[in-house]
């Protein structure tokens, strides 16, 4: 006979409900003997019947596992709606947290800026100066180090470009050496066809060689 599926709900018959009770309750009890036996765990369990009869089971001491179970409350596991609702509190407060230090952060810019300056006092207004002076000076102490720093890698440029000079220099000394024989051989070249040519007679004469007439 195949047996049919149990609806959960409670059994209007008082005799069935009893007996399915003890069935079941001796079932349970039954579970929790083999589970400390087997998984070395400790177990208490407790049922009240209908009629306000006790039956328990301890694998131990009924009283220890109580007051272990009262010691260690934050170890019990908490419902999924409750860790839910506990971490939307948190990222709510930590939402509202940051929003106000973004606001004060604003409101600071904009005094440093000149605005909205009607609400402070006169020690406000002095401490806001104090610390536009003390961020103009490290403005300034940067700009001084960025000018040196600048000054510097010109001082390297000026250098690097002095030995690429002197490089140019020597080796333009070595051309000119290099010249200077063959402009002297020219020169006595022009010297010597000047020598000869100083030979040639220069002066015109008329007529024929045996009675040529001197042109002055």
């Amino acid at each position: 006979m195949v047996r049919g599926k149990t609806q959960m709900r409670r059994i209007e018959n008082a005799t069935s409900r009893q007996v399915t009770f003890s069935k079941r309750r001796n079932g349970l009890l039954k579970k929790a003997f083999e589970l400390s036996v087997l998984c070395d765990a400790q177990v208490g369990l407790v049922i009240f019947s209908s009629r306000g009869k006790l039956y328990e089971f301890a694998s131990s001491s009924m009283q220890e596992i109580i007051e272990r179970y009262k010691k260690h409350p934050k170890d019990r596991v908490q419902p999924e709606n409750q860790v839910g609702a506990q971490h939307m509190q948190q990222m709510q407060h930590e939402a509202a947290s940051l929003m106000m230090k973004i606001e004060l952060l604003e409101t600071s810019r904009r005094k440093f800026l000149g605005e909205g300056l009607q609400s402070c006092t006169l020690q406000e207004v002095q401490q806001i100066e104090k610390q536009l002076e003390r961020s103009v000076s490290t403005i300034r102490a940067r700009k001084i180090q960025l000018f040196k720093e600048q000054v510097e890698r010109l001082k390297e440029k000026g250098k690097i470009l002095a030995a690429e000079n002197a490089i140019l220099r020597e080796k333009f000394g070595g051309l000119q050496q290099r010249e200077t024989p063959s402009e002297e051989k020219e020169g006595e070249a022009v010297c010597t066809d000047g020598s000869e040519k100083s030979d040639v007679e220069t002066e015109l004469f008329i007529g024929p060689p045996e009675c040529r007439v001197r042109r002055l």
